[in-house]
């Protein structure tokens, strides 16, 4: 435990970090403790914490079991190597597995989303023989070269180049955003798997190793797809030999009331990518769960990819003790119940209020979306907008103790699986009264 005051943790801190995502000197706020479902500065100001950081402390801080597995894990048995077994990486593979569709059969562990989409690429194009990988333009997939471009918002352009080729980008199905007035799930899905269609044959489906999608997209708005959607898709990666690659990495592990969010629609990807929700990011894991088909392959083959710090003795001892509590504490089934909740404060804060368009919710994962005119749709902000304006929305979030993030027009909503229905109705009274400032003032 470092021994910094408050003043030396924010001068260090713009002297001598780099913040990803941000620019220049940061004001970050300087945190000394969690716990629950708050953390507090050192000033001690609570804060509820209704991202999950970056959704992904999903049993909440401070959670004694993760702790104490931790601690005896430190002192038997810090690290080893990937070459050799350790009982914390052996119990939590056969537990991933177990937890998976009965299709899937090994896992390779990464350090987080960001390899384990790096892996899963490198799978995909060595098991099929192909070159091209699609993935949705709202998506994010990660900021490692592979995983970068693979990721459909502007954050990949930085990691663009000719070097990063057979990266093709198809459209989310973003129903609130179309100019089509869908009259029902199945016929938007129709529309959208039709799309697919027609942009797999100009790309050539022989060459598509596979297809990534994030099951929700996350970051971007938490995108619900329509009914029939993935379970077209599905039909559609079977019908040319393609891997469907679910990236699970933010939507995963209880976030919807279902261990993984694909479960909603009854489906099995090829390909299972996990981080955050494993170990609640009480020590840092990824990972690629894989069907028994692409396992088999390996069976004769080496893989050809690596990581030094592959199935960290320290990490999987945690997501050993994570995963145990999600069923201990009936996490999936509160996702769900406080979820109806959230889903019912969501809908009177969109009919009160001028500002939100629309809201999107699935157990305890939702957002809201801004718009200038309910009528129209126009958003809050153009897409290009550098005027900081949903920023300036978040900072008094903040400011009043409700911390998220959002990109574009939409605000996150995702807080710690183990929240109660009082401590929601008590953050989003926050919520409520900072949407009659933007109503006043925004608009």
């Amino acid at each position: 435990m470092s021994n910094l005051n408050r003043e030396l943790t924010v001068a260090y801190d713009k002297q001598y970090n780099q913040h990803p995502w941000l620019q220049g000197n940061v004001d970050a706020i300087p945190i000394e403790r969690a716990e629950g479902i708050y953390f507090y500065d050192f000033n001690g100001k609570k804060y509820f914490d209704m991202s999950s950081q970056l959704s992904c402390v999903n049993i909440g801080h401070g959670n004694k079991d993760v702790i104490e597995a931790i601690q005896k894990q430190v002192e038997v048995l810090p690290y080893i190597a990937p070459a050799y077994a350790s009982a914390p990486r052996s119990e939590l593979a056969k537990m991933l597995v177990d937890l998976a569709p009965d299709n899937m059969a090994k896992v390779f562990f990464t350090c987080g989303g960001s390899d384990a989409n790096e892996a899963a690429i490198n799978m995909a194009r060595t098991v099929t023989g192909r070159s091209k990988v699609f993935s949705r333009y709202r998506s994010y997939h990660g900021s490692t070269l592979g995983s970068g471009n693979l990721s459909g918002d502007p954050r990949r352009f930085a990691l663009e180049n000719p070097s990063a080729t057979g990266f093709v980008k198809f459209k989310d199905p973003y129903v609130y955003r179309s100019t089509i007035k869908f009259k029902n799930d199945q016929e938007a899905s129709a529309y959208y798997l039709d799309k697919i269609e027609e942009q797999l044959a100009y790309e050539g489906a022989e060459n598509v190793a596979a297809i990534f999608v994030e099951s929700i997209t996350g970051a971007n708005g938490v995108i619900i797809p329509p009914d029939g959607y993935l379970q077209g898709l599905r039909k559609i990666c079977d019908k040319y030999g393609i891997l469907m690659v679910c990236d699970e990495v933010m939507a995963g592990f209880g976030r919807t009331g279902k261990m993984f969010a694909f479960e909603n629609w009854g489906i099995k990807p090829d390909i299972i990518t996990f981080a955050k929700g494993v170990t609640s990011s009480y020590v840092q894991l990824g990972g690629v769960i894989i069907s028994k088909e692409i396992a088999e392959y390996y069976d004769d083959k080496v893989f050809q990819y690596g990581l030094t710090y592959s199935g960290h003795s320290l990490a999987c001892a945690a997501g050993v003790a994570c995963v145990n509590y999600y069923q201990k504490a009936n996490l999936l089934e509160n996702a769900q119940n406080v979820g109806k909740v959230l889903g019912e404060l969501l809908e009177e804060i969109k009919e009160k209020h001028d500002c939100v368009g629309d809201v999107r919710y699935i157990g305890l994962f939702s957002a809201v979306e801004f718009v200038k005119n309910k009528e129209t749709r126009e958003p809050l902000v153009p897409y290009a907008d550098k005027s900081g304006t949903m920023g300036k929305i978040i900072g008094l979030l903040k400011k009043r103790g409700f911390a998220t993030f959002g990109r574009e027009n939409n605000i996150n909503i995702a807080p710690p699986l183990i929240i109660t229905e009082e401590e929601l109705r008590e953050a989003m009274k926050i919520f409520d009264e900072v949407l009659d400032i933007v109503d006043k003032e925004f608009l």
